[in-house]
């Protein structure tokens, strides 16, 4: 039987990686109830970061033996240049590394320069590990379509080994500097027009600005706040809904980022829902008290009536439900549940429906297909190369307007900013200004 030590490092750390998510799901389902909130908050958030640590450790043995061992066994090793590139390459993988630990430690009203190159470095190990293990896979194709006859020289083997890791760190330098450079642009204003059956002609132009992962924490603070803010506002909307992952931090901690929200003056009212990294804070009771505050009402698994303006006979409903991985922490007192938050609001008048994640918004429908319009988020259509694919295909709906029946539509925010880190390669956050017709 082979012993732990006889393991090879990569096997050690997805064995690491097992203990973790396994000590994860036992003190969910044992321990939630006996520990005090904050000594639970810090023990999920550490287990988090230490799971993905241990994870990321696998790429990190493969990106180091591509970009620092390959040229080690070559002419390379013996140039000036080699020890500098060890050390950058080092120094990449644990700013990397060090990101998911930012949220314990390095949290303020903006954003300290370290948790925005320890992010930086993340996203570009992600970019990174997709290129080598691409070019890998291509070369491994190759290898084998080509079969064994002709052998190649040592030297050519040596230059095209080499020149793997070389285009792959070239591309991950390119494409980094684009997503950064995309990810510092205000958002893009998206008008959407949604036509909602049964709502009442009085309430025709109604206009609902949607906002959703702006994720107050480590790389996002008061400053691109307050720059949501204003561009909100200029845009004069009836209704403004935030649907989930405001922040990614205690309440108290980053209290000062969050004023600006005080500023929203939408007419007909602010409202928000609960994302899945709302309850990773264990912290949403404070939340809830503190966005009261500024005038947004949270909706928790309830509803209030939208009454025009121009009647007080004419309204529709406008519900929220709790994020549904409220009930994977086992989060008391929270949890989607959709009856107690549409209790009232009958197929008579226009459900419309906020929803943190696309999967929440596919069960609502098939329990209550009657309502009208749904409003989600969470997916960041991808947020960066080359995470879309998993965006994609774990999503009932993945980004934008979506027709489902005869009288419902799904739309899903690419996310108003972004999460962790501060890049954007094949999305672009947006703010939606969303303009409700009468049929």
């Amino acid at each position: 039987m082979i012993s732990f030590k006889q393991l090879p490092l990569e096997a050690k750390a997805a064995v690491v990686a097992g203990l973790v998510f396994f000590s994860m799901m036992l003190s969910r389902s044992y321990l939630a109830e006996q520990l005090e909130l904050r000594t639970r908050r810090w023990l999920l958030r550490l287990q988090m970061a230490l799971f993905a640590n241990a994870l990321m450790l696998i790429g990190s043995l493969h990106v180091w033996r591509s970009t620092v061992t390959t040229f080690s066994r070559s002419s390379a090793a013996n140039s000036f240049c080699f020890i500098p590139w060890k050390i950058a390459v080092f120094m990449f993988l644990a700013l990397a590394h060090s990101s998911f630990f930012t949220l314990l430690f390095l949290v303020a009203e903006e954003p300290y320069f370290f948790s925005l190159a320890a992010y930086t470095c993340l996203g570009a190990y992600i970019i990174l590990i997709f290129f080598l293990f691409t070019l890998g896979s291509v070369e491994q194709a190759y290898k084998f379509l080509a079969g064994r006859g002709a052998k190649a020289g040592t030297g050519n083997k040596n230059s095209r080994t080499a020149m793997k890791p070389v285009l792959a760190v070239m591309l991950t330098v390119v494409l980094t500097i684009v997503g950064l450079l995309n990810a510092s642009r205000p958002p893009t204003v998206n008008s959407v027009e949604v036509p909602v059956h049964k709502l009442p002609s009085s309430m025709n132009n109604l206009k609902v600005v949607l906002l959703s992962d702006i994720h107050l924490g480590p790389t996002v603070g008061k400053t691109k706040l307050a720059m949501i803010v204003r561009m909100v506002k200029a845009l004069k909307p009836d209704i403004t809904v935030i649907v989930g992952d405001l922040t990614d931090s205690e309440a108290e901690v980053i209290r000062p980022a969050v004023e600006p929200l005080g500023e929203l003056n939408s007419p007909l009212g602010t409202y928000f829902v609960t994302g899945n990294h709302e309850y990773y804070t264990s912290d949403v009771s404070n939340w809830f008290e503190l966005l009261k505050s500024f005038n947004i009402q949270p909706l928790h698994n309830e509803n209030v009536k939208i009454v025009s303006p121009k009647s007080t006979d004419d309204w529709f409903c406008l519900a929220g439900v709790d994020d549904i991985e409220a009930d994977v922490l086992r989060y008391s007192g929270h949890g989607m549940d959709l009856k107690k938050a549409l209790r009232d609001c009958s197929s008579e008048h226009a459900i419309v429906l906020l929803a943190h994640q696309p999967v929440a918004a596919k069960w609502a429908l098939q329990e209550r297909p009657d309502i009208n319009l749904i409003l989600s988020g969470h997916t960041h259509g991808g947020q960066i190369f080359p995470l879309h694919a998993g965006a994609y295909f774990l999503n009932p709906f993945f980004v934008g307007l979506y027709k489902v029946g005869q009288n419902t539509f799904v739309y899903v925010s690419p996310g108003t900013m972004y999460f962790g880190i501060p890049m954007r390669l094949g999305s672009r956050a947006e703010i939606t200004e969303i303009i409700l017709r009468s049929p």
